[in-house]
């Protein structure tokens, strides 16, 4: 291996990768299947392309080609060689309006040429569900389809011509008309030429084996659209010329109701006629409960467009009154028919969680039928899934026949492996009695390769076999793929992974406390990856801002799998590649709602901590970043705010501070308030006894650092008519003294201890769970009056109602106690809307900018909060995204950079982009300092915002 990195950095220009973290990166796609590879390339040309497969036939090492790596079949991993095509041979070309072309590298991403595309009226007609993060590469591959297939058809229809460089390093153009193909394709085809016109099913999703009919002479010889779907066992592609389609100016969303699938799926074929863009089908498995759609126990979405709205909309109506549905709507709003299509395009991830939470995995992710044999197929399907004591939820192209499906398989134990081969077998089998395709999308891989005997017989697979040998005679392209496969059963990626629970600290309960199930949660669909967040998502920033694979959610739960597998990472919790990785991770919590699959890497993060600094020194920051609570504390005791703020702000001793305590030297250290909230709070008078009671939570951001937000939350919280109290600070040892309803309880000589709540959520985020369990088991003995009596807490701070709300419960996980104080949180706008149903805001009339705080999307949920931004006339959307601050983040050396990049992204241009007059709301204390240190703008939180109201009058009740 050391001579063969050797001689690839030699004559590569572009990035060689034989390290384990580079490795343990590809070592999985979004299949079942796992191969570990010798090293990695980024080509940056063809010429690169070229040297390394000159390198790779002189030893004898397999070469796979890979894009976005989202590949469901297993075509994607290698143990030879995997080039990476995302990191350089990225660009589009060019695009020609004119002629509705463009010519693209094998690593752009669907979505930068749809964007490119778009202005001129154009698009390119396939586009999978991955479309932010697949690439052309990739959908030439898999000859991939999407859901507008029913109008554009495949990749292949969308291809004119293909630059490829064979094994042997020979550059062809492939197009039709026999252009550029290899030395005796030809004779071959002719020799066939009756196997061929008669050995391949009719139907629009037949993507199995290699397109060898298309080189018939009646199908123009194309030389080109054969190669597509060859899953990189041809050739390497490092150039393509693609056709554009004609956007629709207007789109509408016909939403059809069935009672169950079979019925929607029997229905799918008669709407054809009407020419929909697409006919998708889905369950009410996959369908999260808050959303609204018509009535029934399975949907169609059948899309429609037209040169204007009305048009749009009209062909859509008549599709809803010429199908047999039990109920129907069509939906024209933009924003509507985009959360529509969210739920879909998520569904490859919730599908691999059955309701009850058990796990399921592709494998038959994508059979496809004739569009007429899709009901009859659907009913023999569940039939054989009861047979084998299977579950999975259909759902996906019903319009062509293709169905994805998620089983729940049981590829864990011998028993259960075996259950999986025989099940496979008996479906390959029932797909072909319904004319159908082992794939319609997704490729054969290694999932369905070996299976393609009962499809195509063996004589077709032999002239398969034949033609892989005239372009790669030495068989050096992704083997095992295809032609000669490995075993369905083989390669499994579970199989690596330890048979008995990790010990750990948290308790995922949605994993039954198996850390190994959390990590196998990721199954590679790379929602992560997309490289522009849009709306309000959040995940994630730090692959935003660097575009490497290892700082996505799915590259740290594949270090993590590989950390657990022992073989590419090998020092388990001490591993240094797993630390550098999860370095930039902002903790932000936006995979936790944005993945699919409910990825929760905050929560990886600190258990990895955890285990990697026990018994260790740790980063200076852990000390005193994540310790923040201790220090300020102090500082309020001694009163020393005011001789701490001058030092801060000597340059000198500052710059000394920030470098002995593992801060960053772009950063200003935050000034710490002269008084507390809780000192303010024993100086003014309380309110009437007989109002509603609630307990107001003085994080240690508000009660030291923004004590001015405490003070307007109180105002505006006794104005809706609630008595505010702070929780008590005395643990008694005996009976309780005071019940949590009084402003304070004084405390009598030896009867209790005092104390602080802390939501410990700095020790959570650096992973000092030992400490965070201390601090959160004084915080529930400090509130069991609180508890008792069922007070709810308001939490000013979306990150510290967030870690009480989510990670108490989870951190212990032993104790009923944190599961109620969990239930007891409440988010401002949740107390004034739950609380105070009655009260009127004040009319503020302003527009809104900012962002949602990242913690607050993920976990609390944010609806509460509109509605009371509605109710008091301030309008606008916030961004989503991280504000890049994120606690401790920011602050730490060497994440500056990161830092700002990820305000970069969404808030920044937000504030900037703001109209005049408009309110800048921030309710996390670090997007409010991020604001202020990258933008000179003062945020402010919602509380902050509405008391100003109250003194303006602006309010009736």
């Amino acid at each position: 291996m050391t001579d063969l990195e050797a001689e690839l950095r030699k004559v590569v220009r572009g990035d060689v990768g034989f390290g384990a973290t580079a490795r343990a990166l590809v070592t999985m796609d979004a299949s079942n299947y796992r191969r570990v590879p010798l090293g990695v390339v980024a080509p940056r040309d063809a010429d690169d392309v070229a040297a390394v497969l000159e390198v790779c036939r002189a030893h004898a090492v397999p070469v796979v080609p890979r894009g976005g790596g989202t590949s469901i079949a297993g075509q994607a991993t290698g143990t030879g060689v995997v080039l990476d095509f995302t990191r350089h041979l990225n660009r589009l070309v060019s695009l020609d309006p004119e002629s509705r072309t463009a010519v693209v590298q094998p690593g752009l991403v669907l979505d930068r040429l749809q964007e490119a595309a778009a202005p001129h009226g154009l698009r390119f007609g396939p586009d999978p569900s991955t479309h932010s993060r697949c690439t052309l590469g990739g959908m030439i591959g898999n000859n991939s389809c999407g859901a507008h297939s029913v109008a554009w058809g495949t990749t292949a229809d969308s291809v004119r011509e293909l630059d490829v460089v064979t094994a042997r390093g020979r550059r062809l153009r492939l197009g039709r008309d026999w252009s550029g193909a290899p030395d005796g394709l030809r004779g071959l085809v002719d020799g066939e030429l009756a196997l061929l016109r008669t050995g391949f099913p009719e139907l629009p999703r037949r993507i199995s084996g290699y397109a060898l009919d298309a080189l018939l002479p009646e199908n123009g010889a194309d030389v080109a659209r054969s190669f597509c779907g060859s899953e990189g066992t041809l050739g390497v592609l490092t150039e393509a010329v693609v056709d554009l389609v004609a956007a629709p100016p207007a789109r509408a969303l016909a939403v059809l109701g069935y009672a169950h699938e079979t019925a929607a799926a029997e229905a799918a074929a008669g709407l054809l006629p009407y020419g929909p863009l697409t006919v998708e089908g889905m369950a009410a498995d996959l369908v999260p409960s808050a959303v609204t759609l018509p009535r029934g126990g399975a949907w169609l979405f059948v899309e429609t467009g037209g040169e204007s709205p009305e048009e749009a909309r009209a062909r859509a109506e008549r599709i809803v009154r010429a199908a047999d549905a039990v109920d129907g709507v069509v939906v024209t709003d933009p924003a509507g028919q985009r959360a529509l299509w969210r739920i879909r395009e998520d569904a490859s991830g919730t599908a691999t969680r059955m309701p009850d939470g058990s796990e399921a995995w592709p494998g038959w992710e994508d059979c496809a039928v004739p569009p007429a044999r899709l009901g009859p197929y659907l009913r023999d399907f569940r039939a054989l899934l009861t047979e084998h004591g299977l579950r999975g939820t259909p759902y996906g192209h019903f319009g062509d026949g293709c169905i994805h499906v998620r089983i729940d398989f049981d590829l864990l134990t011998e028993a259960g492996i075996g259950r999986f081969r025989r099940f496979s077998e008996e479906l390959a089998d029932l797909v072909v009695a319904h004319g159908g395709s082992l794939s319609g999308e997704h490729g054969d891989g290694q999932a369905r390769a070996e299976l393609l005997p009962r499809m195509y017989g063996e004589r077709m697979v032999g002239l398969f076999e034949r033609a892989k040998e005239v372009w790669d005679p030495d068989g050096l392209l992704n083997p095992g793929m295809l032609v000669r496969p490995a075993p369905l059963d083989s390669g499994l990626r579970f199989s690596v992974l330890p048979r008995e629970p990790v010990d750990v600290a948290f308790g995922y309960p949605a994993d039954a406390g198996d850390f190994a199930a959390a990590v196998r949660r990721c199954v590679g669909v790379a929602k992560c990856r997309t490289a522009a967040a849009t709306g309000p998502a959040v995940m994630c920033p730090s692959f935003r801002a660097t575009g490497e694979e290892e700082h996505s959610t799915r590259g740290r739960a594949r270090l993590l799998h590989e950390m657990l597998a022992g073989e590419v990472v090998t020092d388990g919790w001490r591993s240094t590649e797993v630390r550098d990785a999860l370095d930039l991770c902002l903790s932000c919590k936006g995979c936790r709602s944005d993945c699919p699959v409910g990825v929760d890497m905050a929560t990886y993060k600190a258990e990895f901590l955890h285990h990697h600094y026990a018994g260790r020194r740790r980063p200076m920051a852990h000390y005193t970043m994540g310790r923040l609570p201790v220090w300020l504390r102090w500082v309020a005791r001694l009163r020393a705010a005011r001789v701490v703020n001058a030092l801060a702000g000597v340059g000198v001793l500052a710059s000394v501070g920030k470098r002995l305590g593992g801060v960053a030297a772009e950063r200003e250290i935050p000034r710490v308030a002269p008084q507390t909230l809780s000192a303010w709070w024993r100086r003014r008078p309380s309110a009437g006894a007989d109002r509603p009671l609630v307990v107001l939570w003085p994080d240690t951001f508000t009660e030291h650092l923004s004590p001015a937000v405490g003070r307007a939350a109180v105002r505006v919280l006794e104005a809706a008519g609630l008595r505010v109290a702070l929780p008590p600070t005395l643990r008694m040892r005996g009976r309780p003294v005071g019940d949590g309803r009084t402003r304070w309880a004084v405390p009598l000589l030896g009867a209790g201890r005092r104390g602080r709540v802390c939501c410990g959520l700095t020790y959570l985020s650096t992973g000092q769970l030992d400490r965070a369990r201390t601090v959160l088991r004084t915080t529930l003995d400090l509130l069991e009056p609180v508890l008792a009596a069922g007070v709810p807490l308001v939490v000013l701070e979306p990150s510290c109602a967030a870690a009480l709300r989510a990670d108490l419960p989870e951190l212990l996980h032993d104790d009923p106690r944190a599961a109620a104080l969990a239930g007891q949180v409440l988010t401002f706008a949740e107390a004034l809307e739950g609380l105070a149903p009655d009260w009127t805001p004040p009319r503020l009339d302003r527009p809104v900018t900012g962002q949602t705080h990242c913690h607050q999307h993920a976990v609390l949920g944010d609806a509460a909060d509109r509605r009371l931004r509605e109710a008091a006339l301030l309008s606008g959307e916030l961004s989503g995204g991280c504000c890049g601050l994120a606690g401790n983040f920011g602050f730490e050396k060497g994440h500056a950079e990161v830092s700002a990049a990820c305000a970069e992204d969404q808030l920044l241009p937000a504030v900037r982009q703001a109209p005049e007059g408009a309110v800048v709301l921030a309710d996390g204390f670090s997007c409010r300092t991020q604001l202020e240190q990258l933008a000179g703008v003062r945020g402010r939180h919602l509380a902050e915002v509405l008391a100003e109201g109250l003194d303006q009058g602006s309010v009736s009740n």
